[in-house]
């Protein structure tokens, strides 16, 4: 066999995506490479099709359990064999697949990088011709890397032990120029082909969406989306519990998943959710990293993650079949708060010294301030996200809740005066700034017991804007601290002018903001309900879904191993009559033919 062959006897695809065939035809060629990609641009083939192809054997390193048993499961479905190596594994199953390993049976085995250190590992790898070593999620390796790994760092110790150096290919969706110089340098890698795919998501709309009340509207996008498979992340164990009970209360199919649960309760969760038994899964960070889930339809981000890398992958994990998805993220200003407080006072890495934690630390305040500034921005939400990986773009992408919005420019000079005025009294009769919060209560009037007790109700500029809505003095802090008027200090979080400001309260500079028309909430749901929700015929489609439902059921796998909602779609538009039809489909290869394509044909057939 050769490369397009594997590619569409097995895998079912006509063509290549961007960018694999020359990391295949690199592998294959004897060159270490370095694949980033985005999210479901197909890495896993780029290693899986060479495992094929060469003599040896494939390792590939996986960070987690779930992502190996994903993989494997996905391979043994299209008919290769496969394994895993991992803490899942009692002692009698390790020394099964050691055994089957050894005599040639698997040409792909999925290792843990912990596994690496074991004794009886290297003592089974120094007896094997390992012809490719794939590192997956690569950024591990790099401490600057939001989701750094100490154990990645012994790969390379591995790699030198071997008797003979493999091809090692390294691959990542999320890694900015820093981190990628830390994969290409610790790794080692030989004279790499280095292949950037971009890292735009074209099937994404992404949107954030500032609720006063988050709960109500979190409901009204599940309800949008009824039935569809999707991810609510919250940022700690207590929101996670609270609206997975505020969901089920509502009659939502919802489940949970964070690091307090009891790991047989996890597992049985997250199976749910990956089975389709539970449409909504509501979890910390802890959840998802190794979810090969094809048919997620929605992200929603209850609370701001920490880093732009984060949100990227965690709301990547929606559309990963290449069809429509959102990513939604609900922002609060308590939100930063909230991530500086988790940066600050999180679990410490006991393996990297003060001085690396200390680093790593600013490191991570840094990236805060770039995914605040993703949550107020005014400009395109992809083409803020692609600036901050470095990718051109053009201005507008026309599918993200700011390019969709409606927005109208207004002069708030007079609004700026009072805001300026009132901090700069505030500081004068305290002798330190405050945070946004208390200067919107100042400005609005407020009775609280901590304005009257400071003595903030006696400034003159105590009840200026008591008109306004605090959503709307929020937005006018917020404007003016994106145009340089005011900053934020990076240990109290007061706020505090700058040099610039005195030319609006001096000088009679003139102040603008765009601020939205329409909230954008409201222009998501006019949307939704004038949107079709698919382009084949509705009827076929979900016919077709309940027979893929019954198979996944009957072989106790996820109903997106059988085929996925892209598959279904194309294959619900095309309405194949004949397995050389089916075989036309995207996604359908020789072997699910043969497994599946009767049943599927039949279903078909009350169409025609």
């Amino acid at each position: 066999m050769d490369k397009q062959t594997i590619l569409h006897d097995v895998f079912g695809y006509d063509t290549f995506r961007d960018g694999q065939e020359q990391l295949i035809d690199a592998i294959l060629a004897g060159q270490d490479v370095f694949g980033i990609m985005p999210t479901g641009g197909g890495k896993s083939l780029c290693y899986q099709i060479p495992a094929m192809l060469l003599p040896g054997i494939t390792f590939v390193i996986s960070p987690l359990i779930s992502l190996m048993q994903d993989q494997v499961t996905a391979l043994k479905e299209a008919g290769i064999p496969a394994a895993y190596v991992n803490s899942s594994l009692s002692t009698e199953q390790l020394r099964k697949v050691f055994a089957n390993i050894r005599a040639e049976r698997y040409k792909t085995v999925y290792v843990a990088p912990e596994r690496l250190e074991t004794e009886s590992f290297l003592h089974l790898a120094s007896s094997l011709c390992i012809d490719l070593l794939a590192v997956d999620e690569a950024h591990c390796i790099s401490q600057w890397g939001q989701d750094f790994r100490p154990s990645y760092l012994k790969i390379l110790q591995f790699i030198q032990n071997l008797s003979r150096r493999p091809v090692v290919a390294a691959f990542t969706a999320t890694a900015t120029e820093a981190v990628r110089k830390d994969v290409v340098r610790i790794l080692e890698l030989q004279n790499p082909l280095c292949v950037v795919t971009g890292f735009d998501r074209p099937n994404l709309r992404w949107e954030v969406l500032r609720p006063t009340k988050k709960l109500p509207t979190l409901l009204r996008l599940l309800r949008d989306r009824n039935g569809q498979s999707g991810i609510v992340y919250c940022a700690t164990r207590k929101n996670v519990e609270k609206i997975c009970d505020a969901l089920r209360s509502e009659g939502f199919s919802a489940t949970r998943y964070h690091a307090g649960l009891e790991e047989e309760e996890r597992r049985r969760n997250q199976e749910d959710f990956v089975y389709d038994r539970n449409s909504v899964m509501v979890a910390t960070n802890a959840f998802g990293m190794g979810i090969d889930k094809s048919n997620v339809r929605f992200v929603i981000h209850y609370n701001m993650p920490k880093s732009l890398e984060a949100y990227y992958q965690e709301a990547g994990r929606a559309g990963r079949d290449g069809e429509p998805a959102d990513g939604v993220l609900l922002y609060s200003p308590g939100d930063v708060s909230t991530a500086r407080f988790l940066i600050e006072h999180g679990e410490e890495n006991e393996e990297l010294t003060p001085e690396d934690r200390a680093r790593v630390q600013k490191q991570d305040l840094l990236r805060l301030n770039y995914m605040t500034g993703y949550c107020k921005t005014e400009q395109c939400l992809r083409g803020y996200i692609l600036d901050y990986f470095g990718q051109s773009h053009p201005t507008v992408c026309g599918n993200c809740g700011n390019c969709l919005a409606e927005w109208e420019t207004m002069d708030v000079t007079r609004q700026a005066q009072m805001i300026l005025s009132c901090i700069k009294r505030i500081e004068n009769r305290l002798g330190y700034n405050v945070g946004a919060s208390m200067v919107i209560n100042t400005l609005r009037g407020s009775k609280g017991d901590r304005v009257v007790g400071l003595g903030l109700d006696q400034l003159s500029t105590y009840g200026l804007l008591r008109t306004e809505s605090q959503d709307t003095v929020r937005n006018y802090l917020e404007g003016l601290e994106q145009q340089g008027y005011l900053r934020t200090d990076p240990v109290h979080r007061g706020l505090c002018l700058t040099e610039k400001a005195n030319a609006v309260l001096f000088n009679g500079e003139t102040v603008t903001l765009s601020l939205q028309r329409h909230r954008t909430e409201e222009v998501h749901k006019k949307r939704h309900a004038t949107e079709q929700p698919f382009q084949a015929r509705d009827d076929v489609f979900e016919a077709l879904r309940t027979l893929r439902r019954n198979i996944a059921d009957r072989e106790h796998i996820a109903a997106y191993m059988v085929f996925s909602d892209a598959t279904l779609r194309d294959m619900a538009a095309r309405l194949p009559h004949t397995e050389g039809e089916l075989l036309q489909v995207n996604g359908v290869g020789h072997y699910k033919l043969q497994k599946y394509g009767r049943e599927f044909l039949e279903a078909l057939a009350k169409f025609q």
